[in-house]
């Protein structure tokens, strides 16, 4: 079946094979987000153990599939050779601090005192869609990337590899929906507008996934620099978001055990595929 879906990735654009990847990761959000309709409540144990989950995969896409073909596409030896990775890295997590710092918006299990960015009356609702909205940029751009470099014809960058990312990124991308509309439900909003809510904080990561290809092909010796932007961009997001989510409550070995499950479901899938 992989072996199908790689090949049909291969007889089409890559910017288009970008645009259908990443819809498949918004797919798999809003189908995460359609449990509202069939549960009432999430054990909060398992919440945390699949945001981990979360993060262990997020981790392991930056080094596997981002930044390790990142500085193999380099050129130069030595320190000159990690230079494009090292400098797109610390871009991408700037980028991140940016938005953080700036956008108005409230992390999943954290009180209304402690929402972020500059001060603003939107309401509770929109702060926890906006928080995941921004997780999930890094996450489109990460695919769109790679497939741009395929465009590029980049030998480091495959459709395998592609197709992993996508893949990895859209399995972790089930338990984020259900992790926007359980809360959301919990506060008394509707099951249709929590489902909305959850889908909606993915639909950036095609227009991400598009973007971050057209550049790469139309600017293909930014590539090396574009991967590491987008793993830096994941890696602040999981430092500063997702482990802090995972560390209120009781179930921090959980957590971390999940972590580890979605490492090596990543690397596995990079690995086999890539």
């Amino acid at each position: 079946m992989l072996d199908e879906i790689i090949q049909y990735f291969k007889s089409i654009d890559p910017i288009l094979a970008a645009f259908y990847a990443s819809l498949f990761t918004w797919i798999l959000t809003a189908l995460g987000a359609s449990l509202v309709f069939f549960l009432k409540n999430m054990n909060r144990g398992l919440l945390d153990g699949m945001l981990g989950f979360t993060g262990g995969v997020m981790v392991a896409a930056s080094f596997w599939s981002l930044l390790a073909p990142g500085i193999a596409m380099s050129s130069g030896e030595g320190f000159v050779k990690v230079i494009p990775a090292a400098v797109g890295f610390g871009l991408g997590a700037l980028f991140l601090y940016g938005l953080d710092k700036f956008l108005p918006h409230l992390h999943i299990n954290f009180k209304e005192s402690e929402k972020e960015g500059v001060k603003s009356p939107w309401h509770r609702t929109t702060l926890l869609v906006l928080a995941i909205t921004m997780h999930n940029i890094p996450e489109g751009l990460a695919v769109g990337v790679l497939f741009g470099g395929v465009a590029a014809g980049i030998p480091e960058a495959t459709i395998g590899g592609a197709v992993a990312l996508a893949l990895g990124i859209g399995i972790q991308n089930f338990p984020e929906g259900i992790a926007v509309s359980m809360p959301l439900r919990r506060q008394g909003i509707s099951r249709f507008k929590s489902f909305w809510y959850g889908q909606l904080s993915a639909i950036v990561e095609p227009i991400a996934a598009v973007v971050g290809a057209l550049a790469v092909t139309f600017f293909t010796p930014i590539l090396p620099y574009a991967l590491a932007f987008a793993a830096g961009a994941m890696i602040f997001v999981v430092v500063e978001e997702v482990i802090p989510e995972t560390q209120r409550d009781k179930y921090t070995d959980v957590a971390t055990l999940g972590f580890i499950g979605g490492f090596i479901v990543m690397m596995t899938l990079d690995v086999a595929l890539g």
